[in-house]
């Protein structure tokens, strides 16, 4: 419980810090969100990935609104029955409003009802959360039907040229495939601000909000996945590494990591979803900066921090994507409407040693799945080919990033 004029303060101090704060580059989601529809609209994504600011820019966009910050350390009292308060204090101080503005609201237990009341009244939502499993439980359970969701991840290629002022090319591509996306790194260079973001992701997100005894483990198996970025692991092989009580604590951690959208793990394709379950994954960092600054290992391995990038371009339209692994691989399957539609083979550097275990892998994908052609990224070359009829564009990764 808060206070109501401990709460009056914090609303007109957050008020008036929103008012001086910068409206930053103007993401790409921003003009594909509709405000005018009659559900609370969810900005989820990791830890300062610019959720606050797509807010704050969205919020421009209506003029008059309600604000408020629930990771306020002052407000770390306020509870579900204060929204009451809350409402009040809005309206004493700013009058009649429509439209609701609420940061990190994953922080307050039972939120979901003072909006879904609210909803009834007519009134619209825009909310931002860190935590994607936390936000799907509570909104299935009040807000069904009543919600819409739209992820956000650290800046595009294109959002880092608009922010750094830079033009495109292979010299700009060189500095977002080493960097990475998260704004303030971005702007200041400090890697103790990626550092400091995972422990923060570590310690808030996982160890505190679950319970955990061990932050250790949890920090040494991050650093381990985020290190792996594009190569297959199991549980049962991270059950060993980490001696742990069981398999399903290895479960347990991994899906701790992709609820925070610390990293996401594709499957093996399989018509059979038991073997897809079965099988080895793959896994993915959220940013290539915040591995490379908290893995050394990584940042050597250029051909993985390209596949890395490919696969967060990917991931932000597709939530369907798999690796295919038959007689050859290819690292890239997406899926669309039931049925998989491309296939993207992801290549550092094509030359006479590799080209022709990258040609047969994709080729046999595009066969498997009557495909007519297929694309090959790479980091700068560009080309187009026939191989055994089928059509392979190669392209650079950053021109497609451009295109798409």
């Amino acid at each position: 419980m808060i206070l109501k004029e401990t709460l009056r303060e914090v609303v007109k101090s957050q008020q008036l810090d929103l008012s001086s704060l910068e409206y930053g580059v103007q993401r790409e989601s921003l003009n594909q969100i509709n405000l005018n529809l009659p559900y609370a609209l969810i900005l989820s994504g990791i830890r300062r990935c610019g959720k606050s600011t797509l807010l704050r820019q969205l919020m421009k966009k209506i003029g008059k609104f309600y604000y408020f910050n629930f990771e306020d350390t002052r407000a770390a009292s306020f509870e579900a029955d204060d929204f009451k308060k809350l409402n009040d204090i809005f309206s004493e101080e700013y009058g009649d409003c429509d439209y609701y503005g609420f940061d990190e609201i994953q922080n307050v237990q039972r939120w979901e009802r003072f909006v879904r009341s609210m909803l009834d009244r007519k009134k619209k939502f825009v909310i931002t959360g860190s935590n994607a499993s936390l936000l799907s439980k509570e909104l299935g359970t009040r807000l069904t039907g009543r919600h819409l969701r739209y992820e956000l991840f650290p800046f595009s290629f294109k959002e880092m040229l608009a922010l750094r002022e830079k033009k495109a090319g292979i010299d700009s591509f060189e500095e977002y495939l080493s960097k990475g996306g998260f704004p303030e790194y971005l702007k200041y260079g400090k890697a103790d601000i990626l550092r400091e973001l995972l422990d923060d992701i570590i310690a808030r997100d996982i160890v505190v909000r679950y319970g955990l005894r061990s932050s250790k483990t949890v920090k040494e198996m991050s650093l381990y996945l985020l290190t792996n970025v594009g190569k297959e692991f199991s549980y049962n092989n991270l059950k060993k590494i980490f001696s742990l009580g069981s398999v399903n604590s290895a479960i347990s951690f991994v899906s701790y990591f992709e609820d925070s959208y610390l990293l996401f793990t594709i499957p093996k394709f399989d018509y059979s979803l038991k073997k897809q379950l079965v099988n080895p994954k793959k896994v993915y960092s959220i940013d290539n900066g915040l591995s490379s600054v908290n893995s050394t290992s990584f940042s050597s391995d250029k051909g993985r921090m390209l596949e890395n990038a490919v696969f967060l371009h990917l991931r932000k339209k597709y939530k369907d994507i798999f690796y295919f692994n038959r007689k050859g691989e290819c690292d890239f399957l997406v899926k669309e409407n039931g049925k998989i539609s491309s296939a993207i083979q992801v290549c550092y550097d094509l030359n006479d040693e590799n080209k022709k275990r990258e040609f047969d892998g994709i080729v046999e994908a595009l066969k498997e799945f009557k495909l007519s052609g297929g694309l090959v990224l790479t980091y700068n070359q560009e080309d187009e080919l026939r191989i055994d009829g089928k059509r392979v564009l190669l392209k650079p990764v950053w021109k497609w990033m451009l295109e798409n």
